[in-house]
């Protein structure tokens, strides 16, 4: 069983490939910008092409290009190989990746990482389980800040919840498609649906016609 993983929901550009469950090649590089042209080379090195019996994408929450660039890829390939593709939230990848290094006294693990517009996307899990106990949000950093009281927060958007509210640890950690294994079955789903989380910045250029001119000042 071969399964390739796609990840570029956020600034991290990551791709694995597992064979029989066991990482036979990966690439992984904080990124920033540039998926698009770097994503079809990275999966392109990998061996055999990246040709997977099975695929699964990051589908957000994130960068709302770097979700949908994921999910093309994911989906062209699923089409030229005539195999299936499965989802995951991000925010439960990077949850799975804390539970490997937070403390046992740790009940809940906050991940949060950049959103848009001074926000973060964030959720709250059960560390033992990684059950999420509330739904995907998008909020803005000081608000966050006055509602999570946790001392460990992780993700891209750690430190500055941290920095805003005063006190606690920030711990950065980007989405890595070699840390899919560790998802339970639970978190994966069989639509491969998007999640952007927020509208995108971009407003459609048939609004923007339709929109009043604004007369320049005098």
């Amino acid at each position: 069983m071969r399964q390739l993983i796609i990840d570029t929901a956020t600034e991290a550009l990551s791709v694995a490939l597992f064979v029989d469950g066991v990482l036979a090649a990966h690439h992984h590089e904080i990124a920033g910008r540039g998926h698009a042209e770097k994503l079809v080379p990275a999966i392109s090195a990998l061996s055999d092409g990246g040709k997977a019996d099975e695929i699964i994408v990051d589908s957000g929450p994130g960068s709302f290009t770097g979700v949908r660039i994921g999910l093309a890829a994911a989906r062209a390939l699923g089409y030229a190989w005539g195999v299936p593709i499965k989802g995951y939230a991000s925010l439960s990848l990077i949850a799975a990746m804390a539970r490997e290094q937070a403390d046992d006294s740790e009940k809940h693990l906050i991940i949060a990482i950049t959103g848009g517009h001074g926000e973060l996307f964030w959720q709250r899990f059960i560390r033992d389980t990684l059950e999420p106990i509330t739904n995907i949000a998008s909020t803005p950093i000081a608000e966050l800040a006055s509602m999570i009281d946790t001392p460990m927060i992780y993700g891209s958007g750690a430190q500055a919840l941290i920095d805003v509210r005063g006190h606690g640890e920030a711990i950065m950690l980007h989405p890595d498609a070699r840390c899919a294994p560790l998802l339970p079955l639970t978190s994966l789903q069989n639509d491969a649906l998007p999640y952007y989380g927020r509208g995108a910045d971009a407003i459609p250029l048939a609004h923007r016609k339709a929109q009043p001119k604004r007369k320049p000042s005098p």
